[in-house]
């Protein structure tokens, strides 16, 4: 229920903090004292559109906070939840609205955007008014009525999650008969893009590791002359080395006198013919190491030009070849393959489509037998509320089930006969304006504590209506405000009078009178007594009125 509602500087409010009763709270007041503005402004905190016109003129910005005690698990905390917000009640809905035309939403002080917040204003309060149709206007809302009143919510859920499964199923069953129409069109090109994959047979990593051999290939093939004049001249035929050899030998053979003079001389030779051994050494190892097989090189760059062409055949990468192959080799497997996984998906969607339909048949006859009970609750209602002549009755036109939705199988419509004679039809076509009120009211009384919003906000649902009607409008109030809370602005003596909660809307001056404001008073007793003696009387309460007040207070 709305516990609380404060309003800063919105339109001609300075300040306003109202707690509500949990029952029947009536507001009142002369025309243009302000409750309008005051329903725009809880309007505004529960999602509604934001105009900088709402913020009072000379402020920077306005603010409605609605403050709302919910039991746990009702569905506006499992909507945050669903959102990531961990909120605990009271539910606190904050709406700020700024001068320059933004406006932001809080829950809880958390911000959220302002759809979440008008996704939660919808779960929390319906606001209802003479010319405001929304809820009669879209079948849809008939149906959720019906479902409602039935106790249907678990399902219509199951109905839902089998519509979801059956939807998949039929998707899937699509997708694959699609991808083996594909694959049978493309069947030979597959089959030879799949065999010259094989063939050439491309490995993961293959392009760097050719690319690096190439470059290892061509390096020792530009240094290969280099390496064999090196080798010639330190180990071929004019090599020093026989040479020096030849005169080492000879100096050798003079003999201990010349030791002295030769000695160093001989070592110098001697390190000589080793430098010269090692030099050939080196150069037989680089040789070996440098040598390749040219027609390696060849294949590797016949290789690569292979792998780089197939892979541009395939608009794909070198690298995605391997990849590529798999693909095409699974393609051709799920072709063979495909008619019967077709066939078994083809199963797989009629059991679906088969739960489906008997979910939305069962729900179907349960929506029935409950639009008969509603239509005799509502019936039951109409007499009071001076429609005693008129008829209500619910159509529901049932569609196959594979023309289905989300939520089954039926059309849900309501029907109005509202004169013996009348030609009936559709309520929103048949009804006029008091009369849509009425039935309106009807409806909500039969479904109170069955679903819906538990605050429900009715503006001048009795407006133009006789006595004796507006006191059927009142009593009916009273009896809904049993099941939900039920906020009212009225004009009506006889509604005011039945009220548990009465507060009066008027202007106040401020500023030396300079301005005036919208000011709220919670009437005592004695204070509704006279304010329902003034909406008897006029603007000269007579003692006559203040009886008249109290006996319809009494009742």
């Amino acid at each position: 229920m709305l516990a609380r509602l404060s309003i800063r500087d919105i339109v001609l409010i300075d300040a306003i903090d109202l707690d509500f009763a949990e029952r029947f709270t009536v507001l009142t007041g002369e025309t243009g004292a302000g409750k309008s503005i005051l329903l725009d402004a809880f309007a505004l905190a529960l999602g509604g559109r934001g105009d900088a016109s709402l913020v009072r003129s000379g402020a920077e910005q306005g603010q409605v906070t609605a403050v709302f005690e919910l039991e746990p698990g009702h569905p506006a905390l499992k909507r945050l939840a669903d959102d990531g917000l961990a909120v605990e009640p009271p539910l606190i809905l904050r709406r700020v609205q700024s001068a320059d035309g933004r406006s932001r939403a809080f829950v809880n002080d958390q911000p959220v955007s302002v759809q979440l917040l008008r996704e939660l204003g919808h779960m929390l309060v319906e606001i209802h008014g003479q010319h405001d149709e929304r809820a009669l206007v879209d079948t849809a809302t008939h149906r959720a009525i019906v479902d409602a009143y039935g106790g249907h919510g678990g399902d219509v859920a199951e109905v839902r999650a089998a519509h979801a499964a059956a939807q998949a199923a039929i998707r899937a069953c699509a997708d694959a008969e699609a991808g083996l129409a594909t694959a049978r069109r493309d069947a030979e090109f597959l089959e030879h893009a799949s065999g010259e994959l094989d063939r050439m047979d491309p490995q993961a990593g293959e392009e760097e590791a050719l690319a690096d051999r190439r470059q290892a290939l061509m390096a020792a093939e530009k240094v290969a002359d280099d390496l064999n004049d090196a080798h010639e001249a330190v180990a071929g035929p004019e090599a020093p080395t026989a040479g020096i050899s030849a005169v080492l030998r000879k100096l050798e053979r003079r003999g201990p006198e010349t030791e002295a003079l030769l000695g160093p001389l001989l070592g110098a030779l001697g390190e000589a013919l080793e430098a010269i051994d090692r030099a050939r050494e080196q150069a037989e190892a680089a040789l070996a190491t440098a040598a390749f097989e040219p027609r390696e090189l060849e294949e590797i760059e016949e290789r690569l030009f292979a792998l780089r062409g197939l892979a541009r055949k395939h608009d794909v990468t070198v690298a995605e070849l391997p990849a590529l192959k798999v693909r095409l080799a699974e393609t051709l497997t799920a072709l063979a393959d495909g008619e019967a996984r077709l066939a078994a998906l083809a199963d797989e969607r009629d059991a679906a489509q088969a739960r489906y339909e008997a979910k939305a048949l069962a729900l179907s006859k349960k929506r029935q037998a409950a639009a008969g009970k509603l239509d005799a609750a509502v019936g039951r209602e109409l007499p009071d509320l001076k429609l005693e002549r008129a008829r209500f009755f619910t159509e529901i036109e049932t569609g196959e089930a594979a023309s289905g939705g989300a939520e089954g199988i039926d059309r849900v419509v309501f029907h109005v006969q509202t004169n013996p004679g009348s030609t009936p039809g559709p309520l929103m076509k048949v009804a006029s304006g008091g009369e849509l009120s009425r039935f309106l009211l009807a409806l909500k009384v039969a479904v109170a504590g069955r679903g819906g919003a538990p605050t429900l906000v009715f503006d001048e649902i009795d407006a133009a209506m006789s006595g004796a009607v507006s006191g059927a409008i009142g009593g009916r109030l009273a009896r809904l405000a049993d099941e939900v809370q039920v906020l009212a602005v009225t004009h009506a003596p006889q509604v005011a009078a039945r009220a548990a909660q009465h507060l009066l809307i008027g202007k106040a001056p401020v500023d030396g009178g300079k301005r005036v404001v919208t000011d709220v008073i919670v009437l005592d007793d004695d204070g509704r007594g006279e304010e329902v003696a003034r909406m008897l009387a006029g603007a000269s309460v007579t003692d006559e009125a203040r009886a008249a007040a109290r006996a319809l207070m009494s009742d």
